[in-house]
C-alpha cells in the first residue's frame, strides 16, 4: 500500500477510498444515479474492461500488476501441459498460491475466501455480511493513507439474482458510503469502480465439448501425448472460453470447428505474425506495426462491423495506405462500438501476456450464452454473465466524489485515475 510521504494522501491530494464492485455494469450505475443514489458522486465514466472480461485480467491491467496465471481459478499450465487450480482455491485460507496477481497485495479489504464461492449459494447472507464487514474494517483503518476494498458479492448477486436484487444491495451501499462521508469529511475522496460489465439476460450453455468430439477431437485435462487433443478449462459460467491445442497445427482447425457452434460470436488466434479473427460473418486479420499502429483487414465479410469506422478514418486522413491507424484514433472511432475499442483490445487479448498462459484460441460468445463447469450450472440459475468482447461485458464504470473523469477510460490507462 501507499506510504504517507511528501506526495501521499493528505499532502498533495485527499486521502482516497478505492472501492471496486465486482461485475457492476456502467448502465446499472447510471440508472442508480437517476433514482437518486450516489448523488454525491460525479458522472460515471465508462471504464473499458479488456477481453476476456474477467476480474483478474481486468484488475491486473488497471493496476499494472502481474498477470494472473490464467483467466480463472481453473487454468491450463503450458509448462506441464495440464489443468491447475479449480475448486481447491476456495478451501482453507488465502495462501500465496491462491493470490492470482500482485494487485491483491494492494488490497486492504476483500471478502473471506469462502465467500467467493458461497455468494452463488447464499447470496443474500453473503452480500449483507460482506458490506457490513467492509464498513467496520474501513472505519477501524488508519485515516492517513489510501484504502482499497473489493466487494465481490455484487458479481454473485447479478449472476444468480439479477438486477433487482443488486439494486437493493446498492441502496444499502449508498447508506454505508454516506455514513463514511460523515465519518471522514471532505478529506477523503471515494473512487468507486467495477472490473467488468455483465449481460443482463438469462444464459444457456453452448455445446462446446460435444461439438469438438463430433469433429474427432479429444477434449482432455492434459496435452502430454500429442494427437488431436484440446484442453478447455471449464469453471465459472462465463461468455468466453480458452482453448489449448495439443499440436500447433491444430489451431486453425479447432477455430474453424468452434465457429460452427450456436452461440459462438467469434474466435481469435495468432497467425503468421498477426492475429486471425473468424466468425460466421467472415474473417479478418488484426495486425500491429513496429511503431505501434493497428490494422483491421477483413478478408471475408466484416466480422467486427468496423468498415464504417475505417471509412471515417480514411476520410479524415488518419489511416495509411496499408490500413494502419494509431491507438488513439482507433479508440476515438470505436470506444462506443458494440465491440468497444475492438481492434486494439482483441489483438492484445492474444498477442500480449494478459495472463501467464495465453490460450491458443480465445472464444467470445454471443450475449445469452456461456461455457463453464457443468455441475456448477446445475444449481445456478444464470440470469447474467460476462467474459465476451461485447459492450455489455466490456462497459464497467468509474466515478469519483471529488473529480470529473474522462467520458471513457481504457483499463490499461486506469491506474493514474486510481493511484495518481
Amino acid at each position: 500500500m501507499q506510504t504517507n510521504d511528501q506526495d501521499g494522501p493528505g499532502k498533495t491530494r485527499p486521502r482516497r477510498l478505492l472501492l471496486c464492485l465486482d461485475g457492476v455494469p456502467h448502465k446499472i450505475i447510471e440508472r442508480a444515479k437517476e433514482r437518486g443514489l450516489f448523488d454525491y458522486f460525479g458522472t460515471p465514466t465508462r471504464l473499458l474492461s479488456p477481453f476476456p472480461t474477467m476480474t483478474n485480467v481486468a484488475l491486473s491491467a488497471m493496476f499494472r500488476a502481474t498477470p494472473p496465471a490464467g483467466y480463472e481459478s481453473l487454468y491450463f499450465d503450458r509448462n506441464d501441459r495440464q489443468l491447475h487450480g479449480g475448486v481447491r482455491k476456495y478451501l482453507g485460507r488465502r495462501t500465496p498460491d491462491k493470490i492470482p496477481s500482485s494487485y491483491m497485495d494492494e488490497l486492504d479489504y476483500q471478502e473471506p475466501l469462502a465467500f467467493e464461492f458461497l455468494i452463488y449459494v447464499a447470496p443474500e447472507t453473503v452480500w449483507r455480511t460482506d458490506m457490513q464487514r467492509f464498513h467496520e474494517r474501513f472505519r477501524a483503518a488508519p485515516q492517513t493513507r489510501d484504502y482499497f476494498a473489493f466487494l465481490k458479492a455484487t458479481d454473485g448477486l447479478l449472476h444468480t439474482q439479477g438486477p433487482e436484487r443488486l439494486n437493493v444491495a446498492l441502496e444499502s451501499l449508498d447508506k454505508i458510503l454516506k455514513d463514511i462521508r460523515k465519518f471522514c469529511g471532505n478529506e477523503t475522496e471515494i473512487v468507486m469502480f467495477s472490473d467488468h460489465g455483465m449481460n443482463l439476460e438469462k444464459n444457456r450453455r453452448i455445446s462446446l465439448v460435444t461439438h469438438l468430439r463430433r469433429k474427432n477431437f479429444k477434449v482432455s485435462a492434459e496435452l502430454k501425448n500429442g494427437g488431436r487433443v484440446v484442453s478447455i478449462p471449464a469453471f465459472g459460467l462465463c461468455s468466453y472460453a480458452a482453448a489449448y491445442c495439443g499440436d500447433e497445427a491444430l489451431i486453425p482447425e479447432v477455430a474453424a470447428a468452434v465457429i460452427e457452434i450456436r452461440g459462438v460470436d467469434f474466435v481469435v488466434y495468432r497467425s503468421e505474425g498477426g492475429v486471425m479473427l473468424q466468425s460466421s460473418r467472415g474473417c479478418a486479420r488484426l495486425e500491429r506495426s513496429a511503431d505501434n499502429r493497428y490494422c483491421y483487414a477483413p478478408t471475408i465479410g466484416d466480422p467486427l462491423e468496423l468498415k464504417p469506422a475505417m471509412e471515417s478514418l480514411r476520410t479524415e486522413g488518419k489511416i495509411d495506405a496499408q490500413g494502419f491507424a494509431s491507438i488513439d484514433d482507433w479508440f476515438e472511432k470505436t470506444s462506443r462500438h458494440r465491440y468497444p475499442n475492438a481492434v486494439v483490445n482483441i489483438h492484445k487479448s492474444i498477442s500480449t501476456p494478459r495472463v501467464q498462459h495465453t490460450a491458443d484460441v480465445l472464444i467470445s460468445m454471443d450475449d445469452g450464452y456461456y461455457y463453464g463447469w457443468s455441475p456448477f450450472g446445475k444449481f445456478v440459475n444464470l440470469l447474467a454473465t460476462h467474459g465476451n468482447a461485447l459492450a455489455s461485458s466490456s462497459n464497467a464504470f468509474m466515478m469519483s466524489t471529488h473529480r470529473e473523469l474522462p467520458a471513457v477510460i481504457v483499463a490499461d490507462g486506469a491506474r493514474p485515475w486510481l493511484r495518481g
